[in-house]
């Protein structure tokens, strides 16, 4: 391999011996190598460069591929050069005609966390088993995406990261939890090895609502905190195509307040009006006032908004017990169009939706689905000024709409076989190393590709234990003695 470096020809070695391979750098920012098969050098691996001079840097691999004559050859990119001192200059590299290579120890690694306090360790690299892999807490100010096919240990990963965000910062999250994966997180798991950490989580403040729940555990919404727009599409009305229905529904909201929901209907047919007689039989159609979400007129009755206001260290959303689909759509456009009308006191909180297809698709057209679609949109686009922090995950990106996900800044991805959904997050995701990427598909359950503004370097990781009981784990198969 030849390389041009100030006028003059270097050549790394053909043949090198494990420890003593060489690499050039022509720009100071990347870096090719040659090495012995021995070297155990993969994509993703941090090593030191350490040049002629004695001069050190920490770089990274990217791609790595075996030519003639059981030689790795690679390619790499240089995250900065390390100071006498032992700190990382992340914005200064040079280039070099050759440099010694080593897999870089954990102190030298530890260096990309600057002076961050409490990185969030999740795991340990997959290039170096016995060394911690964090994540940096301060920039979750940005949106992320989480994706992982069935299998992959998605869901279990994310309780790995959201126990830390719990643990190391006071930022507070809200989760909607479609299947109860998450309604656990205040259990510690004693048997995880950490009893101290997981009984400081079961120390938070975190607020479990459900359906059904006795107050102030239960999780309702008020009809009339809802937008006007809002309670139209709980009821499936068009303001122009079904006019007159809506207009019966601006002047009965005027009401609403004072009325238990077994009295609406009869209310409407007082009316004794055509609009007025056919929105009765919308709702009763829609059996909109069989719903247990409604926290009905009573002032007493504590709803899902008025938890969140109170800032608990987490509020997580049961959304799989209700009886209707669309109750669940109604507690996201409730909380999301709250915190939207709230958006300028900017107190930043952490929203994270799992199984993020059910509120963000593309292909769902109803008008509660647009609606609370468009909310996400909208958060996402302009959301991250005011505090509003998305963290969406799913088992498939090619269902979550693309207006969304573009605006991702930090991208976790776990197995993921499907060539389409790999393409679609290869170009939203460019900064990713394409290497990286594609290893994906041969991942392991719990095992991780992370990449964006929360880690120093795109990681490829092996997730560690959680910390508190685990909400949805699978059921396993009864077996006969």
């Amino acid at each position: 391999m030849n390389a041009m470096t100030k006028g003059r020809m270097m050549t790394v070695p053909e043949n090198p011996t494990v420890g003593e391979y060489r690499a050039v750098s022509l720009d100071g920012r990347r870096f090719q190598f040659t090495a012995a098969l021995e070297s155990a050098l993969e994509s993703g691996s941090f090593v030191i460069l350490r040049s002629e001079t004695e001069a050190v840097q920490l770089g990274q691999v990217d791609d790595v591929s075996i030519s003639h004559g059981d030689t790795l050859r690679g390619a790499g990119r240089i995250l900065g050069a390390v100071s006498e001192g032992g700190t990382l200059d992340s914005r200064h590299s040079f280039p070099f005609a050759a440099a010694e290579i080593e897999h870089a120890d954990a102190k030298t690694i530890e260096l990309m966390h600057g002076n961050t306090v409490n990185p969030l360790v999740i795991g340990s690299y997959l290039s170096s088993e016995h060394i911690p892999a964090c994540l940096l807490p301060n920039r979750f100010n940005r949106h992320t995406f989480w994706c992982g096919q069935s299998g992959s240990g998605k869901t279990y990963a994310l309780g790995v990261v959201l126990e830390q965000i719990l643990l190391h910062t006071s930022l507070p999250m809200v989760i909607f939890d479609p299947n109860a994966d998450f309604v656990r997180l205040r259990e510690p798991n004693l048997g995880g090895g950490q009893p101290a950490a997981s009984s400081s989580i079961a120390a938070r403040d975190i607020r479990i609502l459900r359906p059904g729940s006795a107050d102030p555990d239960s999780l309702r919404v008020r009809f009339t905190e809802l937008s006007l727009p809002s309670q139209a599409a709980v009821l499936r009305l068009h303001s122009l195509e079904d006019r007159a229905e809506y207009n019966e529904l601006v002047h009965l909201e005027q009401s609403l307040g004072t009325l238990a929901s077994e009295l609406i209907v009869p209310n409407l047919r007082e009316r004794e009006t055509t609009a007025a007689t056919a929105l009765a039989a919308r709702i009763e159609n829609l059996q909109v006032t069989d719903w247990e979400i409604w926290a009905g007129g009573a002032s007493n009755v504590i709803t899902v908004t008025d938890v969140i206001e109170s800032r608990p260290d987490a509020t997580v959303l049961d959304l799989g017990g209700f009886s209707y689909p669309d109750e669940s759509l109604v507690v996201a456009m409730a909380v999301l169009e709250d915190l939207w009308a709230k958006r300028e006191q900017r107190r930043p909180i952490l929203i994270v939706i799992d199984e993020a297809h059910n509120l963000c698709s593309s292909e769902q057209n109803s008008p509660l689905n647009v609606a609370v679609r468009e909310r996400i949109i909208q958060i996402a686009a302009e959301g991250r000024k005011f505090g509003l922090w998305l963290l969406l995950s799913t088992q498939r990106p090619s269902r979550v709409h693309p207006s969304i996900i573009s605006q991702c800044d930090n991208l976790a991805l776990m197995k993921m076989t499907s060539p389409a959904d790999l393409d679609e997050l290869a170009t939203i995701f460019g900064f990713v190393p394409a290497a990286m990427l594609a290893r994906s598909p041969s991942f392991r359950q719990g095992e991780a590709l992370f990449a964006g503004g929360f880690v120093p370097a795109p990681a490829l990781v092996s997730m560690g234990a959680r910390l508190t009981q685990e909400g949805g784990a699978d059921v396993s198969v009864p077996m006969r003695s």
